[in-house]
């Protein structure tokens, strides 16, 4: 049974919820690998995580026994794929609390969920009757934060372009921490939407939201969350956090890839017009003219991704089977653990918060002055992956004054042995470049 070391540091409670490590380990194929002559080490799960054989079992029984596509047909295939996707909304639905399964729309991923909600913008404010809170213009304002991956910076802009709109953000502080201190300055009467990342994808950091929400509804602004590195990790309930929209994607959770949620409150859902156009996203067609679907299906034009939506549904149902709270109290033991023995290594430096507190387990760090690609490069002829670059949030590594970062990120099948070889490697790495 592979345990986790507690540091000195962290409070030690008997009540938390636990799991077997090593049996988790054992549902995951990949993980027997060898990479160089070496055992698999894997501690990029913040880029994608690796699939269970739950999951991978679900996606292949559904190709072989039950293809056919959903909502058009009356056979016995075709009937029983809708159940399985809808199904796999329904399952997603109760994983985040959504009060409506209706509210769950299907994507391709975290990006396109964000760029349907800025192209639903744009759309409404190039119509006379579009709701007044999707209708953006000159003097009006988007805000964002410094530490966004570029899913959510981009679209913003691109809007803001189209429209005349402003954008601004949050700075981040010297210790990755969101700074705040400007909020009430920065969201205003002129703010139409705020879009923040729950957790960082290059600096760990948990932004706490509630008093960003608490202004957010002062001024009647609308609030998304790019919630790609939390819904993975932690409990989410959309109702406590009283967001507006969040997205997420499946390939971050044990899910395959080319599937992402858009969740969204169901009267906002009702009053966005529609972003992509094609079959079973109409109520009816003319030549005059159409009329749309309700949600969900006003945002899922096309064949959708089946057998990806089912497959996530299976990934639901694994995490779920470990539980949230588990994995997050893993996580967090980890982290504290890898903050600990990083801190170890001459000459590294951490970029983002240094405390297992409001933060997950992504760390990214400089070791000296080795570039990350060479850093990466002696730690794969190690066995050892992990991520180098800019990792899609390069205004982060401006902030910091790096071209680049290495980071190291955990999930719920991450052991200390793997940490110690990442740190075993770390030193292989300085030995090589002095």
């Amino acid at each position: 049974m592979t345990t986790i070391a507690i540091p000195s540091g962290m409070p030690q409670y008997d009540d938390v919820p636990r799991y077997d490590v090593a049996t988790v380990r054992a549902d995951f194929p990949i993980l027997d690998r060898e990479v160089n002559g070496h055992r698999l080490v894997y501690l990029d799960s913040a880029n994608t995580s690796h699939k269970p054989r739950q999951v991978l079992g679900v996606l292949a029984e559904h190709y072989a026994r039950h293809n056919a596509n959903v909502s058009r047909s009356v056979h016995t295939l075709g009937t029983e794929a809708t159940e399985a996707y809808e199904g796999a909304r329904a399952k997603v639905a109760a994983f985040i609390n959504a009060p409506s399964v209706d509210e769950v729309v299907f994507t391709k991923n975290s990006t396109e969920a964000i760029n349907i909600v800025a192209y639903a913008f744009s759309n409404a404010s190039l119509r006379p009757d579009g709701d007044p809170r999707f209708r953006l213009g000159p003097g009006d304002e988007v805000v964002i934060s410094e530490m966004e991956h570029h899913s959510n910076i981009v679209p913003w802009q691109l809007l803001c372009e189209r429209t005349g709109a402003t954008l601004r953000w949050f700075p981040v502080t010297d210790s990755g921490r969101l700074d705040e201190s400007g909020l009430d300055d920065l969201v205003t009467e002129r703010t139409k939407i705020v879009s923040l990342v729950h957790m960082s994808n290059i600096l760990g950091t948990v932004n706490a939201t509630a008093r960003i929400t608490e202004r957010v509804r002062e001024v009647g602004a609308l609030l998304l969350l790019d919630c790609s590195q939390s819904v993975p990790h932690m409990p989410m309930d959309v109702v406590d956090y009283d967001a507006d929209f969040i997205v997420f994607t499946g390939h971050k959770m044990c899910g395959p890839t080319g599937i992402g949620v858009l969740w969204g409150r169901a009267e906002l859902l009702a009053a966005m017009p529609p972003v992509f156009g094609g079959g079973s996203m109409i109520e009816t067609v003319a030549m005059g003219g159409s009329t749309f679907a309700a949600p969900p299906a006003r945002f899922e034009a096309g064949t959708p991704p089946i057998a990806e939506a089912v497959a996530l549904g299976a990934a639901v149902d694994y995490l779920s089977g470990i539980g949230m709270r588990a994995i997050q109290w893993h996580e967090k033991e980890l982290t504290a653990y890898a903050l600990d023995a990083l801190a170890t290594v001459p000459g590294l430096r951490i970029f983002g918060p240094t405390v297992p507190v409001g933060r997950g387990g992504t760390i990214s760090f400089a070791l000296g002055d080795v570039h990350p690609h060479d850093v990466g490069q002696v730690l794969d002829s190690l066995g050892v992956q992990v991520r180098v670059g800019h990792h899609c949030a390069r205004p982060v590594c401006t902030r910091f004054g790096v071209p680049a970062t290495t980071r190291a990120s955990f999930y719920l099948y991450t052991t200390t042995e793997e940490i110690d070889a990442l740190v075993a490697g770390l030193e292989q790495v300085r030995k090589v470049f002095g």
